[in-house]
């Protein structure tokens, strides 16, 4: 199925954090009516992020499909199933200055995977990033979990940030899931994917 297709070689032709701010600016203005290469740099843009979080993946390309972009809005669960959803609706998240939603989950879904020897560690790393009460990234749960949270670090199990997750998870999913459904960023591109796959 004919995608949008992006070679690395052609993401390292960005001329640094200009591009990507001139890319987030035109695509966030209200007026916006063309989108094609505005598109392009989006996407280059959030690429790097995509891939530095990829270490099983050996692929240098991104291929996005109209079908696999239109599978994210059927649940915030498919998109995040997704390594090219999980970047875009970072990208979403930045925006609305809440992206440490997203990090955290991807952290607790790493932790899950984590050898046991090494809990401790990713445990203290991910409590001191976004649970404590003065973490730079701090996320959005109440005292009492906090203090639970931290009361499981101490001692961690594979299940111990479960519950903080969780309560992420329903925040993004009620909250900024619907809006970045209707956002400009995943509108034209969904729009432009179809446009490309209909020629």
């Amino acid at each position: 199925m004919p995608g949008l297709f992006f070679s690395h070689h052609n993401m390292n032709e960005l001329n640094g954090k200009d591009d990507c701010k001139l890319a987030e600016g035109k695509i966030h203005k209200k007026k916006q009516k063309t989108f094609g290469a505005d598109l392009k740099n989006y996407l280059k843009c959030m690429v790097p992020h995509l891939e530095s979080g990829i270490k099983a993946s050996n692929s240098r390309n991104v291929v996005l499909s109209a079908e696999e972009v239109m599978q994210w809005s059927q649940s915030l669960e498919k998109l995040l199933a997704s390594q090219s959803g999980q970047g875009v609706f970072r990208e979403f998240l930045k925006s609305e200055f809440s992206e440490e939603n997203i990090e955290f989950w991807l952290a607790c879904e790493d932790y899950k995977k984590t050898k046991s020897d090494h809990l401790h560690g990713k445990a203290e790393r991910i409590y001191e990033e976004f649970v404590q009460s003065d973490a730079i990234k701090q996320i959005n749960i109440d005292y009492h979990m906090r203090e639970a949270t931290a009361k499981r670090a101490q001692d961690p199990t594979h299940t111990s940030f479960d519950e903080a997750q969780k309560t992420v998870y329903v925040l993004m999913e009620r909250d900024s899931y619907p809006r970045f459904l209707k956002s400009k960023a995943y509108l034209n591109l969904l729009n432009q994917l179809q446009t490309n796959s209909s020629k």
